[in-house]
């Protein structure tokens, strides 16, 4: 008992030394915190050893370092942006609702590089390459390819370039009376979108009678009709893609 007791004695007898070496008195305002020259309104303490002050933190600033903290980082507006998804703290959000055609990154919104069919659109590294009437199965170039014979129209519709290898073709007679029947809505897609309308005249299409005929459409009237030859419009169509 006694040589526990001595032990314990011994040992207590170090803490006030320990503590001593540790703790050492200040009085630089820097290291004990008070780093302004004012606080706004007053709203702070001074330091006791000089004029520095160390300022309490408005309500904005607390709200604004909430904001921070649990990632409101984006005011969602400009080009490409529609709204905030959510609540905003301090006038921003986690993240945003872009317009149509951009698309939410993570951190923007950026415009979106759209390729094949999107409904009545077809497109091509972002731009229009064809459009079609609604419940159609084709789509239509955006512009003609000018005036020649069948043979020449043939050749050029079959090596005209929707995108990359994706080719298109001379339109059946049928197919061109689609046109023709939906004409107001096609019109209107091609001119939105940059292209040309159909042209009031004959266009060649690839429906062949025999005798080394083929059928001409008119987009003026409907109507329609066979020759051998003669310079008719072409305008190429996309069927497979």
């Amino acid at each position: 008992m006694k040589i526990r007791f001595l032990l314990l004695g011994t040992s207590l007898s170090l803490i006030p030394q320990t503590i001593n070496a540790q703790c050492v008195a200040t009085q630089d305002c820097a290291t004990l915190g008070y780093t302004e020259t004012s606080c706004s309104g007053g709203s702070g303490v001074k330091c006791p050893f000089g004029n520095k002050w160390a300022c309490f933190k408005s309500e904005s600033e607390y709200e604004q370092e909430f904001c921070d903290k649990y990632g409101f980082n984006y005011t969602c507006s400009g080009t490409g942006y529609s709204s905030g998804s959510g609540s905003a703290c301090g006038g921003k959000y986690t993240v945003c609702t872009c317009a149509s055609g951009y698309k939410w990154t993570g951190s923007n919104c950026q415009k979106q590089i759209l390729n094949g069919a999107q409904g009545d659109l077809y497109y091509c590294n972002g731009a229009v390459v064809g459009v079609r009437a609604t419940g159609t199965n084709f789509y239509v170039a955006m512009k003609n390819l000018g005036t020649m014979n069948w043979s020449n129209a043939n050749s050029a519709c079959q090596n005209y370039s929707f995108c990359d290898d994706i080719k298109g073709t001379l339109p059946t007679e049928e197919q061109l009376l689609t046109i023709y029947n939906n004409k107001s809505q096609v019109n209107s897609l091609l001119s939105t979108n940059g292209g040309a309308t159909m042209t009031e005249g004959w266009y060649w299409s690839s429906t062949n009678p025999g005798y080394g005929n083929y059928f001409v459409v008119n987009m003026s009237s409907g109507a329609s009709g066979w020759i051998e030859s003669n310079n008719n419009y072409v305008r190429p169509i996309l069927t497979s893609w």
